[in-house]
């Protein structure tokens, strides 16, 4: 499917067609998951690297890790006994610039 406009002027795409957006985004519609988004956009952290950063469990800190791999947005890579999580999607830079912007700079 492409994002060309049609001819009446309106973009492309459905409601249908949103679907798996809209799901993805829910999975980064949480507090912590958009930190380890912001921190992971600026290296490769642990699982518990991650936990500590956020003030939760390393256990809840997983959980979040991978409903954010599902999307595609993160991967992870074993190094000996450490797994380091980095992000795989890049458009979440230019989102997470979005928010950090109309959210934390704004608050300032």
């Amino acid at each position: 499917m492409t994002s060309k406009k049609q001819t009446n002027g309106k973009p492309g795409g459905s409601v249908d067609a949103f679907t798996d957006a809209a799901e993805c985004l829910k999975s980064l519609a949480h507090p912590v998951r958009l930190r380890i988004v912001q921190l992971l956009l600026h290296g490769r952290y642990t699982v518990g690297e991650l936990a500590e950063d956020c003030q939760i469990p390393d256990n809840v800190a997983s959980e979040h890790l991978r409903l954010l791999q599902r999307c595609g947005f993160l991967t992870s890579e074993r190094e000996g006994r450490r797994v380091f999580y980095q992000v795989a999607e890049p458009h979440l830079s230019q989102l997470m610039a979005c928010i950090e912007s109309r959210f934390l700079l704004g608050s300032q």
